[in-house]
């Protein structure tokens, strides 16, 4: 049983911090990128952030861009999203999920989080 589990959302006023987690189980990826995506109220997901398996490629949006950090740690099964300087406009619902990595961009696969949402006051 392949599990995603995301953990850290919460609530934060702009200008802040919060750090993201993503604990995965059931197999090992080996091969997987993992990525992190996001659902506002009333509109699509949306690509956030993308990490390969040794950590040495990374994708961002680039609204995030230099405020995001993914990273992960595979001792531990778990992907970060270290994101700052918060804004309004970062409020969602986050989701993990495990994909390819192509050259410039990350395909989702068949396996996902429940999400963890994350609010940024003004």
């Amino acid at each position: 049983q392949v599990q995603l589990v995301e953990s850290g959302g919460g609530l934060v006023q702009a200008g802040g911090s919060l750090r993201l987690s993503c604990e995965y189980s059931g197999r090992t990826f080996s091969t997987s990128g993992m990525g992190w995506f996001r659902q506002a109220p009333g509109k699509e997901r949306e690509f956030v952030a993308a990490i390969s398996w040794l950590g040495s490629t990374t994708y961002y949006t680039n609204s995030v861009k230099g405020r995001f950090t993914i990273s992960r740690d595979n001792a531990k099964n778990t992907v970060y999203l270290q994101m700052t300087s918060l804004k309004p406009e970062d409020t969602a619902v986050y989701y993990c999920a495990t994909g390819t990595m192509g050259v410039i961009t990350f395909v989702p696969g068949d396996y996902w989080g429940q999400g963890t949402q994350v609010t940024v006051s003004s």
